[in-house]
């Protein structure tokens, strides 16, 4: 099978980096490489079956994080795999809340972008272990010490709702009612001080439920 990949990214030698890493995989084909990140969206509006985009964040006309969000709510199906040279704990947060299957740094070896392009390509997400320990890091720091311990029965409900599972698929999972799930949606909110989903799933991702 043959991947069609894009590439966007304004740094000469990061590019030419990737095509040599992917001339020796005759699987991935890479059909576009541009530093012009609006050149994209009408690329896609013409092509068929791209598999994956590799993209900058740091770019000009439109950042990375930008360019992921038109992308992902336009061409739900194309996978995006974003590096960067930065460790940015809120931006990895954009990017997971945009949709982007993965993340790997610049300095990152040639072993670890191939898994995570191969991974990406499975189906999987791939983020590299060290933004993703920066970011839980920064999430909690402040706020560790003043978390109030969760019951058992609250953790299955707190994985449950991260998993954007429904209020009537988590009544049925742990037999209970829908009230008594809306119950717990309440009192999860008070005690982890979130204000909605994004903030009862960032304490989930820290309590190590996803």
């Amino acid at each position: 099978m043959i991947y069609k990949l894009i590439i966007v990214d304004d740094h000469k030698m990061f590019v030419d980096g990737l095509m040599s890493i992917f001339e020796d995989m005759p699987e991935i084909d890479v059909i576009l490489k541009t530093d012009k990140p609006k050149t994209v969206l009408p690329f896609l509006k013409h092509t068929n079956d791209i598999a994956l985009i590799i993209s900058d964040i740091s770019m000009p006309e439109i950042d990375g994080i930008t360019l992921s969000k038109y992308i992902k709510k336009d061409f739900p199906l194309v996978k995006m795999l974003m590096v960067s040279m930065h460790n940015n704990p809120n931006m990895f947060h954009q990017l997971k809340q945009n949709g982007v299957n993965g993340y790997v740094h610049k300095n990152a070896s040639k072993a670890e972008l191939l898994k995570a392009v191969e991974v990406i390509l499975a189906g999987e997400n791939y983020f590299s272990d060290k933004i993703f320990k920066t970011y839980k890091e920064s999430l909690f720091s402040t706020q560790e010490s003043k978390q109030t311990p969760l019951s058992s029965r609250e953790l299955q409900v707190l994985e449950l709702i991260a998993r954007e599972h429904t209020t009537i698929e988590i009544a049925d999972k742990l037999f209970i009612s829908k009230h008594t799930v809306e119950t717990y949606r309440k009192n999860l909110l008070l005690k982890l001080d979130a204000k909605n989903l994004a903030g009862l799933t960032k304490h989930a991702i820290y309590l190590g439920l996803l």
